[in-house]
């Protein structure tokens, strides 16, 4: 049976009855197993872990599957490119015993733990193996897209080698020539049997192919939305050298007297950071900085000290708070207390009344993160809630973990993308501004009474009863039957008077 992840229970309020439902979000209409293809050094992990990166921000549950990490645990020391010749048998043996076990994890991800996505990472380079991952997806209903990496270019495979797989645990112990000529011989192990994907032996499979890092593309059969996203992506990374500098606009009215969103102008303080900011962009002397802005006051006026052009991004803005908009946390809390327990409950799927949630946001900001990977040097002038989304991207935060990412006034984070991740830099530019952080809640997820305590009638009775539910968001819901049986969900139905 197909398994689903779970969101969190939401209270849905109507007159007199309260509805605290859990339901499934698949955004798959069966599971996908990504398979990537390639020699070593072709930069196959790295696109593993960036997409897997990716699908899990945009909402999508992935794992990655390492098969040369399970070949790591299951050696423990490695003594040389000899474990990878072909006519090594027990070496063959081990490599055939480490993929069956990626595999069989990958089946319960997809089948039990809720997973969506499997990225299954390693070479793959003989239509025999090949054909062994498409067998094993048809006896398990799963999708099956290919990702090949081709790269003859010399100098990038050097420094592939040089920046990323002398760090490996293979190599502790070597210095680098060693290291580089021991897996220069790995490679070489593998390019005999190598079998490229082919426009017409393989035109019924699913792929993209990746030409000296993404010089050229050849894209076959895409079949779904996740398929085409994926693409989308791919398409849009490089690994040239960069640095993206996020920061929040300056203090803002509205900031100083403790109110969320709206539209105002920098008070004095922040006018200074936009200051220090532009002495700051000049320190870096960065000649093709690129900065965006939202379309927002604070936002502009902190850009416009740079001296600089910049672009304007309506998807930027902050967060809609909808019926909140301008209000202190304290007035929400006493004019909208279920709400306020309810955002406490879940923060990152919370909507405001007529406003967005986190979730929401997300969505609106996968144009930005695009366009990012694209870009090289950018500095981005937002908001605190875009901030945390921008962040929690590049930094593979959790949706639990996002909307409280501490992002400061009046402070710089610059980004440099690494081998497999990024490094971060935090710059305070040394000009005092509000802490607008607010802290996790204390109190457990599931404590029902602490939101029915807030309620404005309080409720007499509890009435416990199990039926199909289909969500909606914001404050309704809709009840609906379900043909399947496979998703049920407990609603607790609280009825005053």
């Amino acid at each position: 049976m197909r398994c689903c992840s779970w969101i969190r229970f939401y209270v849905c309020i109507k007159p007199k009855l309260f509805f605290l439902s859990l339901i499934p979000v698949c955004m798959t209409n069966c599971p996908t197993l990504i398979v990537t293809v390639g020699l070593p050094a072709r930069g196959k992990t790295y696109i593993s872990k960036k997409l897997t990166r990716y699908l899990n921000w945009i909402g999508v549950p992935t794992r990655e599957f390492n098969v040369g990490q399970y070949r790591r645990d299951f050696v423990k020391i490695y003594k040389s490119f000899e474990f990878f010749r072909p006519d090594n048998e027990e070496g063959l043996k081990i490599r055939r015993q480490c993929a069956s076990a990626a595999l069989n994890d990958v089946r319960q991800y997809l089948t039990e733990e809720g997973g969506q996505v499997a990225v299954f990472d390693a070479t793959n380079t003989t239509r025999e193996r090949r054909e062994t991952i498409i067998q094993f997806a048809e006896q398990n209903g799963f999708k099956v897209f290919f990702v090949e990496s081709v790269c003859e270019d010399p100098d990038v495979i050097q420094e592939n080698i040089v920046q990323v797989k002398l760090g490996s645990p293979d190599y502790t112990n070597c210095n680098t020539e060693e290291a580089v000529e021991d897996f220069m011989k790995r490679i070489k192990c593998y390019e005999n049997s190598y079998e490229t994907l082919d426009e017409v032996l393989d035109r019924d499979l699913s792929y993209i192919k990746i030409m000296d890092v993404g010089q050229r593309y050849l894209v076959n059969r895409v079949l779904d939305h996740i398929q085409s996203r994926i693409v989308y992506y791919l398409m849009n990374i490089h690994i040239t050298p960069r640095s993206i500098y996020l920061c929040r606009h300056g203090e803002s009215e509205l900031n100083v007297k403790g109110c969320i969103g709206g539209d105002s102008g920098l008070t004095p303080r922040g006018k200074e950071f936009a200051k220090k900011l532009n002495q700051f962009i000049q320190e870096q002397g960065i000649s093709d900085l690129k900065v965006w802005t939202s379309q927002m006051k604070r936002t502009i006026q902190t850009a416009e000290a740079l001296c600089v052009p910049y672009e304007q991004w309506k998807v930027l803005n902050e967060i809609d708070a909808g019926v909140c908009e301008e209000m202190m946390y304290e007035e929400i809390q006493g004019n909208y207390p279920l709400e306020f327990a309810l955002r406490d409950q879940d923060k990152y799927r919370y909507r405001y009344p007529k406003g967005e949630s986190y979730e929401d946001l997300v969505q609106r900001l996968e144009p930005v993160i695009m366009e990012l990977e694209r870009q090289e040097n950018v500095l981005v002038v937002c908001h605190q809630a875009v901030m945390r989304c921008l962040l929690a991207y590049f930094l593979d935060k959790t949706a639990e973990e996002l909307p409280y990412l501490k992002c400061p006034l009046h402070t710089v984070l610059k980004l440099t993308p690494v081998a497999y991740g990024c490094k971060v830099e935090s710059i305070s530019l040394n000009v005092d501004a509000v802490n607008t952080h607010r802290e996790r809640p204390e109190y457990k997820n599931n404590n029902m009474a602490h939101i029915l305590c807030l309620t404005p009638h309080c409720p007499k009775s509890l009435l416990l009863l199990h039926r199909p539910c289909l969500w909606q968001y914001s404050t309704t819901a809709v009840l609906a039957g379900r043909s399947t049986t496979d998703v049920w969900e407990m609603e607790i139905a609280v009825l005053s008077g």
